[in-house]
């Protein structure tokens, strides 16, 4: 999604300028803390070459920069280059997923945290994940995140959002059940897609890519109360990170969690 083709609603959502503070307090930490856990244990020693596809104000730019790696951001948000742009140790620039302007083998890594999320067309998203296996060379790691398919239905329950809402409200919701295509207002969320784990393995497949693991990033613990309280006490916390490591694979439970990692390499 470069400057130019990247849809006008999904635009006018981030340039609102919300993403950089989501993932930084909150219960926005849980998501944060998760991703950072997962990438820390699946990531070649640092200084490695990473391609942070789709990273938004480079919020996990910014630690894998403090952790010694070479990390070049491509958003197609003018606003999220500004904000990247401003991190020691992050090259940020404008680019479109499915089409990087990167040579090809020339990153150990790419991360797609992001892309998945707002290309409603498989063509789109297995484009995308082909460009990941073009860039980064034989035998290096694409990490995908994507929104699972109950991820809305679970949320508006928890909030309390789905029985205030009007029977028509409640149907888009019910429709992203069946189709994955959540249809956003532009307040709460945008237009995008939500996958079922299997669903990723297969666009994964389909690019080139083989498949090495999945993990649930909050799992059922991302829907319990009061998390932003449990998240602000250290020992509670680490608790936490614990009991989902132990969890954080089991196929049965990967379509709780509200987001998914795919690890995948090229061969």
């Amino acid at each position: 999604m470069s400057e130019t083709t990247i849809r006008q609603d999904i635009l006018a959502y981030y340039e609102q300028g919300r993403e950089d503070g989501r993932l930084r307090a909150g219960e926005g930490l849980w998501e944060f803390r998760r991703t950072q856990d997962v990438l820390r244990r699946l990531l070649p020693a640092a200084p490695a070459r990473v391609l942070d596809v789709g990273g938004a104000s480079g919020v996990h730019a910014g630690w894998l920069a403090e952790d010694g790696y070479e990390v070049e951001l491509i958003d197609p948000v003018p606003l999220h280059v500004v904000q990247a742009s401003g991190i020691p140790g992050v090259a940020a620039r404008l680019g479109d997923a499915r089409a990087l302007d990167a040579a090809d083998r020339s990153a150990d890594v790419v991360l797609l945290l992001g892309p998945l999320y707002h290309l409603p067309e498989a063509v789109d998203r297995v484009r995308a994940l082909a460009e990941a296996r073009r860039v980064v060379r034989p035998g290096g790691l694409v990490v995908a995140a994507t929104i699972n398919r109950f991820a809305g239905l679970h949320d508006t329950v928890r909030k309390g959002v789905y029985f205030e809402a009007s029977d028509e409200r409640r149907t888009l919701i019910h429709a992203v059940l069946e189709d994955g295509r959540h249809r956003g207002s532009g307040v709460e969320f945008t237009t995008a897609f939500f996958h079922d784990p299997a669903q990723v393995a297969d666009e994964c497949a389909k690019a080139g890519l083989t498949v090495t693991g999945q993990y649930g990033v909050e799992g059922a613990f991302g829907w319990m109360p009061g998390l932003a309280e449990t998240l602000a006490d250290p020992t509670r916390s680490a608790l936490l990170l614990d009991a989902m490591r132990r969890t954080e694979s089991v196929p049965s439970l990967l379509g709780v969690s509200g987001h998914l990692l795919t690890a995948a390499r090229r061969d």
